[in-house]
């Protein structure tokens, strides 16, 4: 073999080698971009991998709760025990692995993107700050889910979740069809309305906090959960290469750079909000759909429908001073009764005593 065909061999071994690498990571290619941040909420810049069935552990220590198991992961340090941000978002981007964010804190590899919800932080805000007005919103608008819990309902009462009622609050005054340069998207295709549907959405959520700023000034933490799904189906339809696609990636990017920087700026630079960008999730994620009407009765400690009582996180404190407290009565009522039933009156009691005394001396 010639010294021209060990080159050519190379170069061929070389491609492939980088095909490999490139298959690898489109593979691993989903992201976690944590867009804004406060000071005391530390995010290390690096190329640490986290697990996707880890974010609600990561949103919840982010906020200043404890876990159940420790996340033994070097992007987030510790931050202050005093301090914890008032706000954090939580935007999933379904596919798509990553996004062409303008400016970022930090991003992360994210592997095995399973489905995850945060309904267990959702239930620890509503638990600790039941009497304040936390407001907790998990919305996913492809799919018309609405969770809401605590008193601040009434905000988000108007937002718009089903198809139809985006559609007609596309055509109204103030919609982003308006400001959004659409290129090659249509006002008329289905899968089009969806991603624009979605903006939409990002854009009055921001509107109602806005004109609602009392509650990003007050002591309870909120919490958003946003799931997009336009891009999946613009993909589905147009494919990756289309026109379409890029445009709307283009268009996303963009709005959820102005969408994180304008909650920030709404809760006084004290709000994380991160973006999962995920090309597919590996399992279906199924969840019993509610109404925006049922979703008061989840802060009605009074329903008539036979619903378990909410959980105290202080339930085992409670418990465990109730139990032993009890336990060291019973042991002195115990030694109390047993030291009085041997007891020798005229030895032991001063009563019996003094009239031992009176006797003899009569």
């Amino acid at each position: 073999m010639s010294l021209t065909d060990w080159r050519r061999m190379e170069a061929v071994l070389s491609a492939a080698f980088a095909l490999c690498l490139l298959a690898a990571a489109g593979v691993h290619g989903d992201r976690l971009t944590i867009l804004q941040s406060p000071e005391f909420v530390s995010f290390q810049k690096g190329d640490w991998p986290i697990s996707g069935e880890k974010i609600p552990d990561l949103v919840a220590l982010t906020m200043g709760f404890s876990v159940q198991e420790d996340l033994s992961w070097p992007g987030l340090q510790a931050g202050p025990l005093f301090q914890r941000p008032r706000a954090n978002v939580l935007v999933v981007v379904r596919g798509v692995d990553s996004l062409a964010l303008p400016q970022s804190v930090a991003s992360y590899p994210l592997e095995n993107p399973v489905p995850f919800t945060l309904d267990s932080v959702a239930e620890t805000v509503h638990a600790l700050f039941a009497e304040d007005t936390p407001v907790v919103l998990q919305l996913a608008p492809s799919e018309e889910r609405l969770y809401m819990l605590g008193k601040a309902n009434a905000v988000f009462e108007d937002l718009p979740v089903t198809l139809q009622q985006i559609r007609a609050r596309l055509s109204q005054d103030g919609s982003v069809l308006a400001s959004l340069p659409l290129n090659s998207l249509s006002r008329n295709a289905e899968a089009d309305l969806l991603f624009l549907s979605e903006v939409q959405v990002l854009h009055d959520i921001t509107a109602l906090l806005q004109r609602h700023r009392h509650l990003a000034k007050d002591h309870s933490p909120d919490l958003y959960s946003l799931e997009l799904s336009g891009l999946e189906e613009l993909s589905r339809l147009y494919g990756q290469d289309s026109l379409q696609y890029r445009d709307a990636t283009a268009i996303l990017a963009s709005v959820l750079q102005k969408f994180g920087d304008d909650v920030y700026g709404l809760y006084g630079n004290s709000a994380v909000v991160e973006v999962v960008t995920v090309k597919t999730f590996e399992a279906p994620l199924t969840r019993r759909s509610r109404s925006i009407l049922e979703s008061k009765q989840i802060s009605n400690p009074g329903s008539p429908y036979n619903l378990a009582y909410k959980y105290n996180f202080q339930y085992a404190v409670i418990f465990n001073i109730v139990l032993w407290l009890m336990i060291a009565l019973a042991l002195a009522v115990i030694v109390v009764a047993y030291n009085l039933w041997n007891m020798d009156p005229g030895y032991d009691s001063i009563i019996y005593r003094m009239t031992n005394q009176k006797m003899r001396v009569d």
